[in-house]
């Protein structure tokens, strides 16, 4: 470190300038390589030149950068020419080459200007976008005009909504403001649209528990209905009870990001009741598969239940959780924390979200950590049993026993954790 610090700054940011400019060079000369009937833009001498003569031309005049300037603008209408004839003799519009030209150029005045991290993400990134060509036309042909309509939803609600909405409680018989009941739905709608997209692009095509594990980040009760329907018509039947239990587990995970993002304290709480819960429910599954010879050769896609980046679902995503605001506020207020006990195991048959998310945010309620978290506790065992009824009703006879087994071990796993939490 001594040693570098006599070495002149010029001299590192000249190699380092250069030593980029030969790297793009080289990713340049690979695909002349490969695609030869390609008329590409210069190889590793022609962009290592257009590095050092950026380097020359901004530290002639660092201040005004009027020599630099110049330079760019003689580059660029070279280019123009270069652009021009090749779309006249090859009919190739292709403009892949220029920018990256361009971006060597504009190295030196960015190493200077900015933090050495910038310069090698930046460095980095365009290396990376010029190697990955077919990987993105592959990955942009799975996109449909459904696509981009429901990241321009998430779009909205996260980044043009939210920000719009007031911090200040609506009333003071409702203390949760408009700002934290939207964000809840944010949140939410967050990890829904991760999984849908972890299902579209990564796994397109996957088996049960595969399918079992992404949709329970989204809804383990709409996945365990989905799985359910489907034990009645697919062969491979001994994958579903396992399934069904995975997605439950993801149920915990999803639980506990919520609370670390509305209430740290909390999470923390939950922290060793959830893993408790995690592990017994992940041996359970692997003892499941293990003891199930049939083969997975069935494919699922979780179309089903509610689409969390649709306006109606969010209009009632958030009049549930004020709902459940002014509901916990009158049961706490006449009944204590066994009223809240009471109140979470008949949530548990709904939607908890919205109610363990208000119970996350209003600090307004006179409850302690282990309320709320014995509230939650309570609420995912009864969403466990309800999720165990709908399964004996909906799916076939064969996975029945299966099921109960695999919902009665979370269960009596949760009694003992809801008592001495």
């Amino acid at each position: 470190m001594e040693v570098m610090q006599h070495v002149p700054k010029d001299l590192v940011n000249f190699l380092v300038v250069t030593t980029f400019a030969l790297i793009i060079g080289l990713e340049q000369r690979s695909h002349h390589n490969e695609k030869k009937l390609e008329s590409l833009f210069g190889t590793d001498r022609t962009f290592t030149l257009i590095g050092i003569l950026g380097f020359i031309l901004y530290i002639i005049a660092p201040v005004t950068m009027v020599p630099f300037l110049v330079g760019g603008i003689i580059l660029s209408l070279l280019l123009g020419v270069y652009y021009f004839y090749r779309i006249r003799i090859s009919q190739q519009f292709g403009l892949t080459s220029i920018i990256v030209a361009l971006i060597t150029y504009s190295l030196t005045p960015l190493i200077y200007l900015q933090p050495p991290w910038m310069a090698l993400l930046i460095g980095v990134s365009v290396l990376v976008l010029i190697e990955i060509k077919e990987e993105l036309f592959r990955f942009s042909s799975r996109f449909s005009n459904d696509e981009f309509l429901t990241l321009s939803k998430f779009i909205i609600i996260a980044g043009i909504i939210l920000p719009l909405l007031s911090h200040k409680p609506i009333s003071k018989n409702f203390p949760i403001s408009a700002y934290q009941i939207w964000l809840s739905i944010v949140a939410v709608s967050s990890i829904s649209y991760f999984s849908y997209l972890l299902k579209k692009f990564v796994f397109p095509t996957s088996g049960t528990i595969i399918t079992a594990i992404l949709g329970g980040i989204y809804s383990s009760t709409a996945t365990s209905i989905i799985l359910a329907r489907k034990s009645r018509e697919e062969s491979a039947r001994g994958k579903i009870p396992p399934g069904i239990v995975a997605a439950t587990v993801m149920m915990y995970f999803r639980i506990f990001l919520l609370a670390w993002i509305f209430n740290k304290a909390v999470a923390l709480k939950l922290l060793i009741p959830f893993l408790v819960l995690i592990l017994t429910g992940s041996i359970t599954v692997l003892i499941q598969l293990k003891l199930t010879s049939n083969p997975d050769t069935a494919q699922y896609e979780i179309k089903e239940g509610r689409n969390p980046l649709e306006f109606k679902t969010a209009l009632i995503f958030g009049l549930l959780f004020a709902f459940f605001t002014v509901l916990t506020h009158f049961v706490v207020a006449r009944y204590g924390n066994l009223g809240i006990n009471i109140l979470s195991f008949i949530v548990g048959v709904t939607d908890i979200d919205p109610y363990i998310l208000n119970l996350y945010q209003d600090t307004a309620i006179n409850i302690s950590f282990e309320t709320v978290v014995r509230a939650t506790l309570i609420a995912t065992t009864s969403n466990n049993l309800i999720k165990m009824t709908y399964v004996i009703i909906l799916g076939d006879k064969s996975i029945r026993l299966k099921v109960i087994i695999g919902f009665a071990v979370l269960v009596i796993t949760s009694i003992p954790l809801i008592i001495f939490v």
